[in-house]
């Protein structure tokens, strides 16, 4: 269940198996196949593949690049059917019987083309646990997690159905992390809380298995006589597709669900410390936006974040279709949720006591350490304490947990948990 999906012999598996498919399906004996069929085959093929490619461009709602892989193995699909409709006739049984396999398989190597790119499922178990909606490694109900004193070795992570009181905001189960720390007594330490946000197309869960978080933070914990920081893997979209950018918006008052619903849950459910110096809002890609939104509009809830390859601010694909996408065209709820233009008017003592730590990986490209610097440079003018670092990585979720694991001594310590200094 451990077995790659990103790299090594099974993704190589795939593909081999994929092409020996279509090449079965395709072959023929007659040279009338070959010199007329075939290449109106492989012609319409590419046709179908470069339509395909056109309509996910014009109505597929994808702003960052897709793989080349991806139409690659599209068009392998459409070759295997190709063969078939133009030579049923001249077909043998064996060549009918690798058309479905062809295209399956084909499919099966498009799809993890993107689950590479992004890094979704980066193994076999994730997959499977994600699909059949298992829990999650080391999850326990609330219930048992409130009945529960004793020493522990590990972390556990509950789900929760946060009240969406006062949002409204339709959103799935969340998970929140306890560390070791958290069992020892009926008396709960008020350890400082760490809420986590992923990119456009996630759940609360990638965090845990594609990010690692539940294994940095129990390493972390090892070192650290059992503290870590209480993890909250939060919902800001609502559904898989849905890019709220965290703002209130027509798709919902996400906005409010992560800064009115999630937090004063979390604190009475668990006895967590609520000082916003004690919180702080970590996300990756659009969580990566979010995270610096969040702590610069409500520096009263976040005293720290974490920006992990986010943009400038909350974005559709330029200022304009921002505005009417996200704002219904109202121009002030753009400014005010603008990082730069919030940081530009903010007071003297608004960010007293606050932090930022931003994050990119070498392999991204320039947009993003443009971003990060930019709003670095921005945030330090408005009394804030930052940093940018650049590590190797690409944009993809392996980046957010490495990102997130060279975060967390710097979370630790600014939030104030025991034993970080």
């Amino acid at each position: 269940m451990d077995i790659s999906l990103l790299s090594g012999w099974l993704p190589w598996t795939f593909r081999i198996l994929a092409v020996v498919a279509v090449a079965a399906a395709l072959f023929r004996g007659s040279p009338f196949w070959v010199r007329r069929r075939l290449p109106w085959v492989v012609g319409g093929a590419a046709a179908g593949t470069g339509l395909a490619a056109l309509l996910v461009l014009a109505f597929g709602d994808v702003q960052d690049p897709l793989p080349p892989g991806l139409w690659l193995w599209v068009c392998c699909a459409l070759l295997g059917l190709g063969g078939l409709a133009a030579g049923v006739r001249r077909s043998r049984w064996w060549n009918l019987a690798a058309v479905p396999v062809a295209v399956a398989m084909s499919l099966l190597c498009a799809a993890n083309s993107i689950n590479i790119s992004t890094g979704y499922y980066p193994d076999v178990e994730a997959a499977v646990g994600d699909l059949s909606d298992a829990p999650v490694p080391q999850q326990m109900t609330l219930e048992e997690a409130l009945a529960t004193v004793g020493r522990a070795t590990e972390g556990r992570v509950v789900a929760v159905d946060v009240p969406a009181e006062p949002s409204g905001f339709k959103h799935r189960r969340e998970l929140v992390y306890l560390p070791p720390a958290w069992f020892r007594s009926k008396a709960r330490p008020k350890l400082p809380v760490v809420e986590m946000i992923g990119g456009q197309f996630a759940a609360p869960d990638n965090w845990i298995r594609a990010g690692a978080a539940v294994e940095t933070a129990d390493a972390y914990a090892a070192a650290h006589n059992g503290y870590a920081p209480v993890l909250v893997m939060a919902d800001a979209t609502g559904n898989f597709k849905t890019d709220t950018e965290c703002v209130n918006g027509k798709h919902g008052n996400a906005e409010d669900h992560l800064v009115k619903d999630v937090p004063p849950y979390v604190a009475r459910t668990f006895g967590t410390a609520t000082d916003p110096r004690s919180w702080a809002v970590v996300g990756w890609s659009m969580g990566g936006t979010c995270a610096v939104d969040l702590g610069v509009v409500h520096p009263e809830v976040f005293g720290h974040f974490v920006d992990i390859s986010g943009d400038l601010g909350p974005n559709l694909g330029g200022r304009q279709a921002t505005v009417d996408g996200l704002y219904g065209g109202d121009a002030a709820a753009w400014e005010a949720h603008d990082p730069l233009t919030v940081l530009g008017r903010a007071g003297k003592d608004a960010y007293r006591g606050s932090g930022g730590y931003f994050l990119v990986g070498a392999d991204e490209g320039g947009k993003h350490l443009e971003n990060a610097q930019a709003l670095d440079r921005a945030a330090r003018q408005a009394g804030l304490d930052t940093k940018v670092e650049v590590h190797p990585g690409k944009h993809d979720w392996q980046f957010g947990g490495a990102g997130f694991k060279l975060a967390l001594p710097w979370l630790a310590q600014r939030t104030g948990l025991p034993g970080a200094n």
